[in-house]
C-alpha cells in the first residue's frame, strides 16, 4: 500500500519539470552534436591529414 501511495505523490508532483525540460533540451543538442561530428568528421579529418602531410 505504501508503494501506491509514493507512486501517486511521484505522478502528481510537478517540482522537477522545469529540470526535465532542461535535459531534454541537452539531450537534443548532444544528439545533433554527434549527428554534425559524424557527418562532418571523416572529411575533417581527410582535410587535416592532407594539410598535415603536405607541411
Amino acid at each position: 500500500m505504501r508503494v501506491f501511495k509514493m507512486l501517486k505523490k511521484l505522478a502528481t508532483d510537478d517540482q522537477g519539470a522545469e529540470v526535465m525540460e532542461y535535459v531534454l533540451v541537452a539531450g537534443l543538442v548532444i544528439i545533433a552534436t554527434i549527428a554534425i561530428v559524424t557527418t562532418f568528421g571523416t572529411k575533417v579529418v581527410a582535410r587535416w591529414t592532407t594539410v598535415t602531410n603536405s607541411l
